[in-house]
């Protein structure tokens, strides 16, 4: 009977090892780092690192994350990745999807003019990931002087999918108004950038006058879109990267929210 059982234990060690052995992928916990590592090496710790990058990312796109400031420095080549890979591009266009088909479905859209999307530019427009990209892919200290520079020069890229989602409320009879955290001074580059990119045909651009300097961007946005609606207009939608975009008071009847692990305006 003991030689049984000792044949038994020796069995079920056997079989343990074996499973351990085969399993490379087995996540432990690196206390000093706080970040999960896989067991077999410095591929486990690549993997690790992007899902806590990704975690971070979550949370910053749920606004769970509140006011931040730097993209963390274990997360720049995460970030850099997601930005100029595919990942970026087809979390955008799934988020155009779904503002066009709501647009084809809002009630009460009818050819009176008065049916208005509001957009915001920077990140939703138009990318600025050409000038991150050279400051660090937003682990720098924001430069406002040395991004203002970056403007003047009117050669952001459009975002694709919102460039199409913009054709197409357009065609739908949608009156456009862009809504912007860019200064006055910054409208003749601004209105050059936009038509270089291909957008055209807005209603109005609106940006921050002497007036609205220093408020929240919640704050300010939500004054601006009140004033579209004190002459009329129904704001379908409206479509932003950052949750102060969207949020505050009148808002639109439905909201869109773009993807950006680059900078937060509260």
């Amino acid at each position: 009977m003991a030689l049984i059982r000792w044949g038994i234990v020796s069995l079920l060690l056997i079989l343990a090892i074996e499973t351990t052995s085969s399993s490379p992928s087995v996540i432990k916990m690196v206390p000093d780092k706080g970040t999960p590592v896989a067991a077999d090496g410095d591929s486990g710790r690549r993997r690790g690192l992007d899902l806590y990058c990704e975690g971070w990312r979550f949370t910053v796109e749920t606004n769970d994350a509140g006011s931040w400031t730097q993209v963390p420095e274990k997360c720049v080549d995460f970030v850099k990745e997601y930005l100029t890979g595919d990942w970026y591009r087809l979390e955008s266009e799934a988020v155009a999807d779904s503002a066009a088909a709501f647009a084809k479905t809002a009630v009460g859209v009818s050819g009176n003019g008065k049916n208005a999307w509001v957009f915001d530019i920077d990140e939703t427009l138009l990318s600025n990931v050409p000038y991150y990209a050279d400051h660090g892919f937003g682990s720098e200290v924001f430069d406002e002087l040395s991004f203002d520079s970056w403007v003047d020069l009117a050669e952001a890229p459009a975002l694709s999918a919102s460039l199409r989602l913009y054709n197409e409320l357009q065609d739908l009879g949608f009156t456009v108004f862009l809504l912007t955290g860019r200064s006055e001074f910054q409208r003749n580059a601004t209105e050059i950038n936009l038509r270089f990119a291909g957008f055209n045909n807005w209603e109005r651009l609106i940006l921050r006058g002497d007036g609205d300097q220093g408020k929240l961007a919640s704050v300010y946005k939500s004054e601006k879109r009140k004033e579209i609606e004190d002459e009329g207009y129904i704001i379908r939608g409206n479509s932003g990267d950052q949750w102060s975009d969207l949020t505050g008071f009148a808002v639109a009847e439905r909201s869109f929210k773009l993807p950006n692990p680059l900078y937060y305006i509260a």
